[in-house]
């Protein structure tokens, strides 16, 4: 009698022990399926649809899915085209504007005191981000960010830490991007539309000199009739991405002025 229940106790642990390890090997072996971007634009029959990777660039892919689920991008216009890429996502439409916390937490108040303008951290391999192997290949999807280094060299962590809301998706390889910019995705259909897109026209700015009456036409990467976003949405496939880590915008008027001010009076010191 206590030989069957020590066999029926050690079959007991094998069936308990299996189970467990049989439950180990299937979360280390089921896949996630990445969230999926459905990116309309008005006049074209082609969606641009964009497999997100958030194992290259968590955060970056968290903030557009915030972004997008909030309808920020409804109606923003695709501001810049060129041979290698197109651009998009700027709430000015000219590429000065960045998002404000309001457009990722819909419980802040829009134009409040709490309602500031904000960055996120650069996940690409100059900034530290190691693991952002993702190439600026054609078809991958990177994200914007400023680049404060034409005033001064010292500011390449505020530079690499300015992205926002702009993306930008490639038509063509560029090499000199990879390692720093985030890229975070790629398009997987609907690059006829990006290609398309590439080639519209691009308006002409005349600039008239008051004193001569002479005018200078120079050539944009501005669309000479608007390309719009009609809307993105994302599938996420049941998996829920949280807010993304933020930081605040880089104030370069107030830096350039503390600067130059400080410069100054050192200059004029007797």
């Amino acid at each position: 009698m206590k030989k069957a229940i020590l066999i029926i106790a050690i079959i007991l642990v094998i069936v308990l022990i299996s189970g467990v390890c049989v439950g180990i090997i299937l979360n280390a072996t089921q896949k996630i399926d990445n969230p999926i971007a459905t990116i309309k634009i008005k006049g074209y029959d082609q969606d641009i649809v964009v497999e997100l990777y958030p194992e290259y660039a968590e955060n970056t892919v968290a903030n557009f899915i915030t972004l997008a689920n909030n309808g920020f991008y409804n109606e923003l216009k695709i501001h810049r085209v060129e041979d290698t890429l197109i651009q998009g996502g700027d709430s000015s439409g000219d590429g000065t504007g960045s998002p404000s916390l309001s457009d990722l937490d819909k419980s802040i108040e829009k134009g409040s005191d709490a309602d500031e303008h904000y960055a996120i951290p650069g996940e690409f391999q100059k900034n530290g981000y190691e693991n952002n192997t993702l190439k600026f290949e054609r078809g991958v999807i990177g994200i914007a960010r400023g680049d404060y280094t034409t005033y001064s060299s010292s500011l390449k962590k505020e530079s690499y830490n300015s992205a926002g809301s702009q993306f930008f998706i490639m038509t063509e390889s560029l090499a000199s991007l990879n390692g720093n910019y985030a890229a975070f995705g790629k398009v997987i259909s609907g690059m006829e539309t990006v290609d398309s897109i590439s080639k519209v026209e691009t308006a002409v700015d005349e600039d008239k000199n008051e004193e001569t009456g002479e005018v200078t036409k120079n050539e944009t990467t501005r669309p000479a009739t608007d390309v719009i976003i009609e809307s993105i949405t994302i599938d996420t496939h049941g998996v829920e991405y949280k807010k993304p880590k933020t930081n605040e915008v880089f104030d370069l008027y107030s830096w350039y002025m503390k600067t130059y001010s400080n410069s100054s009076s050192t200059t004029h010191t007797h």
